[in-house]
């Protein structure tokens, strides 16, 4: 008894450790800045600043067919799969938007300029510049799969629609945690609005 009592006592501690490390980790990471302009409870009015993006496309229309193909090609460019083997730095959130085609993209690092940024050694891999933007999001919990994606995309288009805020474009998911972190995990989904 003693001996699954300490097994057990063990693991715990281990997993909390872990866990805070991922805390720790995910709190050092460079994230897409932005201003919230409105607070609205249920969702939120925020300003994006311009930034610098990479980005994939992928054949597909739904999270769950793509979205681990996507980060292991993004993830392979900023790891050294480049013509320099140059390591870049991980940012958040992972942004992906589904239509036709999935697009998932990484923020590029403040500190790295777009023309002096290395080649990428697939093909698949674009960059591209985003211009300032005003945006709403709703945030959730949990892990995210394409039934938590869709169900709060309702919602936020119910709380736009209650609120008289007009909307363009697609929905965007946004994804700010390893995979790895269990608890406190954040998820959002966006709208370019009419501001």
């Amino acid at each position: 008894m003693n001996i699954l009592y300490i097994t057990i006592s063990l693991i715990v501690f281990l997993l909390i450790v872990s866990q805070l490390y991922a805390v720790n980790e995910t709190n050092k990471i460079e994230m897409y800045p932005y201003i919230v302009v409105k607070n609205y409870g249920a969702f939120e009015i925020r300003r994006y600043e311009p930034a610098n993006f990479t980005s994939v496309t992928m054949a597909g229309k739904t999270y769950d067919e793509t979205a681990n193909r996507g980060f292991r090609t993004l993830a392979g460019y900023i790891f050294g799969g480049n013509e320099t083997n140059e390591k870049i730095a991980m940012t958040s959130p992972v942004a992906m938007s589904m239509g036709d085609s999935v697009t998932m993209k990484f923020l590029i690092p403040s500190d790295k300029k777009m023309e002096t940024l290395p080649k990428p050694n697939s093909s698949n891999i674009q960059f591209t510049s985003e211009p300032e933007k005003i945006l709403a999001a709703i945030k959730f919990g949990g892990w995210a799969n394409d039934k938590r994606i869709a169900e709060y995309t309702d919602k936020l288009k119910e709380q736009l629609k209650k609120n008289g805020i007009a909307y363009t474009g697609k929905f965007s998911y946004l994804g700010y945690n390893p995979p790895f972190m269990l608890i406190n995990r954040r998820n959002e989904i966006v709208v370019e609005i009419v501001y």
